[in-house]
């Protein structure tokens, strides 16, 4: 359970820190100057704030991933403490095999969304439903331009997914396997002194 809670969290934490960079986006796009011009119609005197962009992104990054390093790091110690090494060696495991999958499926279907994106954009299809272009060329393109925006939205969207799964939750599964197993192996004789290595819990619990 551990790896999808953890990958669940940090997926969430994309999405918060993706709407505060949108957010920021939208008011720096929306301010003007004394001629009535924005950032986007050629003003001169807005200049992009990029250090405030910077800012949420680092701010956001450090501050949504105490949940899910919280939760690798406490894990191993809250099973070896009550329940014992048994425990720790469940959890371990566990998190261990569903880990890999995770990742593995994770790292392969992100890049596949990303693909997608990539290969409607770049109009390497030989249907012009799937090539989308911004300025047709030719008259089946242009016909079938309604189709290839809306497919290409899809996958745009699409890739909004597939971005954290490849970039963020499945390489960072890779540090939950590490710091757990590092985690119970700093703690092991800790482990083995709690209740005789059943836990504080544990000789109430499994007798």
């Amino acid at each position: 359970m551990i790896p999808y809670w953890f990958a669940a969290l940090t997926m969430k934490s994309v999405g918060k820190a993706a709407g505060e960079m949108v957010e920021e986006v939208k008011r720096q796009f929306a301010l003007t100057d004394s001629q009535g011009l924005s950032i986007l119609t050629g003003s001169t005197e807005i200049k992009p704030d990029y250090d405030r962009c910077i800012a949420i992104s680092t701010k956001s990054s450090l501050r949504e991933m105490v949940g899910p390093g919280a939760l690798v790091i406490c894990s191993p110690l809250i099973a070896g403490t009550f329940f014992g090494v048994q425990a720790v060696f469940g959890l371990l495991t566990g998190s261990l095999v569903s880990a890999v999958q995770l990742a593995i499926s994770m790292s392969n279907s992100g890049g596949a969304w990303d693909n997608c994106k990539k290969y409607i954009k770049g109009c390497y299809s030989e249907d012009p439903e799937l090539r989308f272009m911004k300025q047709p060329r030719t008259e089946q393109d242009r016909v079938s331009a309604a189709r290839a925006r809306e497919v290409h939205d899809a996958a745009v969207q699409g890739d909004t997914v597939g971005d954290p799964f490849k970039d963020t939750s499945g390489p960072a599964l890779n540090i939950v396997m590490k710091l757990q197993a590092i985690v119970s192996l700093v703690f092991a004789a800790y482990f083995s002194a709690c209740g005789r290595g059943n836990g504080l819990l544990g000789n109430y619990l499994f007798k």
